[in-house]
């Protein structure tokens, strides 16, 4: 049995204390009884008169508003999680709602991760938030006791839900409907049945609150009271998610999408706009820019070395892998990377337990190994030149990459950090970036801490995971195993650990929603984009400071020097082209945000999942039973994946389409 020790003390912040004091269920259980389209509720006067009396009931409500944000740290109630399968589960939980999404297998009777009608998994409707913000903001203005600095920071909070909810549904619906204040008290079933909009009005109308929020200047710079406020909205926010909407409104989704010429509005108008529109690329560039400028200026920036808090003497290799997990995991107060993450529902043992390997037996019950990396991401981090290890002229030269599958290897001295030495692995564990060794535990690879005995004086004795037929970390049950040979390490705190074999106490970290790594390759890629000319245009410098940054951070030099120096003839003047640079743009996100969710937003927008999404999922042959390095390492198909155009949106759930006749169903379903 696990411990939540830790987890309870975090109940200061004002997201536990909404939990602690049952204030959710107070209003939910309330509002949710309503069959009425959006979710509306008109007969709650008394109940919301009550909501408003004073300060410490705002906050409150103010606190359910911000639980109806979606759960980032939930494979069951985040599409993206396993949404490009990043990470999947083994076959015994292939039914479960986030596996059913990712596998191509949703539909519009019982929709996977719902959204749009709160079933299924997603634990309630964004609608039903977004009617909450709406509440609040009809209201706050009666409380007496606030100060108005007070009240305009909370309106300015609430707005800003109110964005990230709208846009929420956008990435996940297409055209929605726009919800903009409360409906009347009096109002009629009839009336409240809305039309869904046009996709270019959606994302108008959430800059229109981004934009008023930013000028209205109501939001702190910092959270100085750690005791109460963890968790809310800073002035960084709304500047670095103006940013990230403009970089999709500007993508090729979203931007000039004929795929969609006959999905119309009931007026027989085009939901896409059918001509694309190269400036919203200079706008999205400018906006990323002001949201770099204002986060630094306000203290967010990579997490670096210097900002992780060693324990014990460590190598600068340790010590970089130590640092590049940490500006996921590390816990809000310290983490200076996190623009924003979900502290409602953070990342503790719902998501840590199913990514660790177990380390002794007695631990079986806390590792569960339940969440696995395919083989594909083991593949996609760079060599240790910084180039992807098709384009390396090194590994070229030795042909290595063709047989990066079938090669095994021992350990060496050069490795010590990264894997044990004198034991078979494979080749691909060999010459890789150190992000790769970060993000990713495997069969003997070192594993740097989480366990009461696995932090030596000297780094490089720490434990390395065994997973072969009958070894530690092979199966907890007949349930419960890893089906690929990867473990999401990055997701794991450092601080999350085993007090013995049998007892584990989980340090819990905000589901990172946005960080700054994140927010420098936006302003990299928007750059780019706003470069006049066709893809072989010449690239504008500043593309490089922001990507390089990223990189410098990782331990890698520039994207220049990488490819001049590494990358085999006919790839070396890559990063000088407006259409390399996006190549390799979109090959650095996928890397520094690996397991965090990004990757399925990102395709989706860029509008190739429908290329990319369709293929075999492999791992290694984890469940043979042989204790032959050779039958452990031969790739093996674990699921198929299926990506179709019609999945670029979830559906409409089909009990909304009966309710609200006016509704128009996505393309395909």
């Amino acid at each position: 049995m696990y411990h939540t020790g830790i987890i309870k003390n975090q109940k200061c912040t004002m997201m536990k204390r909404i939990i602690k004091y049952g204030i959710i269920s107070m209003f939910c259980s309330a509002l949710a009884v309503s069959c009425n389209y959006l979710d509306i509720v008109p007969d709650q006067i008394p109940t919301i008169d009550d909501a408003f009396a004073d300060r410490y009931t705002a906050e409150q409500y103010l606190a359910t508003c911000y639980w109806g944000m979606p759960k980032a740290a939930g494979w069951d109630q985040n599409p993206a999680f396993l949404g490009s399968m990043e990470m999947i589960m083994n076959s015994n939980f292939r039914t479960s709602g986030g596996m059913i999404f990712a596998l191509g297998e949703d539909n519009p009777t019982s929709s996977a991760i719902n959204y749009w009608g709160g079933t299924g998994t997603a634990i309630r409707s964004l609608y039903a938030g977004i009617r909450e913000c709406n509440i609040f903001l009809d209201n706050i203005r009666k409380v007496q006791d606030l100060k108005s600095d007070e009240t305009e920071r909370m309106i300015a909070e609430v707005n800003l839900l109110k964005a990230w909810m709208h846009f929420y549904l956008i990435t996940h619906y297409g055209p929605v409907c726009i919800v903009r204040e409360s409906a009347p008290v009096n109002e009629s079933t009839q009336g409240i049945r809305v039309y869904r909009d046009k996709i270019d009005d959606c994302f108008a109308y959430v800059i229109e609150l981004l934009d008023g929020i930013i000028a209205g200047n109501a939001l702190p710079d910092r959270i100085t009271n750690r005791t109460t406020e963890l968790g809310r909205f800073t002035q960084a926010v709304p500047y670095a998610l103006k940013a990230r909407v403009l970089t999709y409104w500007a993508s090729d989704l979203f931007n000039g999408n004929t795929d969609y010429a006959t999905f119309k509005n009931h007026e027989g108008e085009p939901f896409f706009n059918q001509v694309k529109d190269p400036a919203r690329w200079t706008r999205a560039a400018e906006a990323c820019r002001k949201a770099v400028e204002v986060c630094l200026n306000n203290g967010i920036r990579l997490y670096q070395k210097a900002d992780y808090l060693q324990t014990k003497p460590m190598s600068d290799t340790t010590l970089l892998v130590n640092t590049l997990r940490s500006a996921v995991s590390e816990q809000i107060n310290m983490n200076v990377e996190l623009v924003y993450g979900n502290t409602g529902y953070p990342c503790a043992a719902n998501v840590q337990r199913h990514c660790l390997p177990r380390f002794e037996t007695g631990s079986a019950a806390n590792a569960t190994s339940r969440l696995n990396v395919p083989l594909h991401i083991a593949d996609l981090f760079y060599s240790n030149h910084g180039v992807p290890l098709n384009e390396d002229e090194e590994w070229a030269m030795q042909d290595r990459y063709s047989s990066r599958f079938e090669t095994l290897r021992a350990g060496d001295e050069a490795h010590r950090f990264f894997l044990q030495p004198a034991e078979i692995t494979s080749a691909l564990h060999f010459d890789r970036e150190v992000r790769f060794y970060a993000a990713l535990g495997f069969d003997r690879g070192k594993w740097y801490g989480n366990h009461y005995n696995n932090e030596p004086n000297d780094d490089a004795e720490c434990f390395y995971v065994q997973t072969r037929f009958a070894e530690v970390a092979n199966r907890v049950s007949n349930s419960e195993y890893n089906s690929t040979g990867y473990w999401a390490k990055k997701l794991v705190a450092l601080n999350s650990r085993w007090r013995d074999a049998n007892e584990l106490t989980y340090m819990p970290y905000p589901y990172p929603d946005i960080r700054f790594a994140d927010l420098l390759l936006l302003a990299s890629e928007t750059v780019n984009e706003a470069t006049p000319g066709e893809d072989n245009a010449a690239v504008d410098p500043e593309v490089y400071t922001y990507i390089d940054l990223v990189r410098a951070r990782a331990g890698l030099e520039g994207v220049v020097k990488s490819w001049n120096d590494h990358a085999i003839a006919e790839r070396k003047g890559r990063p000088l082209t407006k259409g390399g640079m996006r190549d390799i743009i979109r090959h650095e996100r996928k890397i520094e945000l690996a397991l965090e969710g990004q990757d399925y937003w990102d395709r989706k927008r860029w509008k190739v999942a429908h290329r990319e999404l369709n293929r075999n999922i492999q791992g290694w042959n984890t469940l043979v039973e042989d204790v032959s390095p050779q039958a452990y390492y031969t790739p093996t198909t674990v699921y198929t994946q299926r990506f179709t155009v019609r999945d670029y949106f979830a559906p409409i759930p089909e009990s909304d389409l009966i309710n609200n006749p006016q509704l128009v169903q996505n393309p395909g379903w």
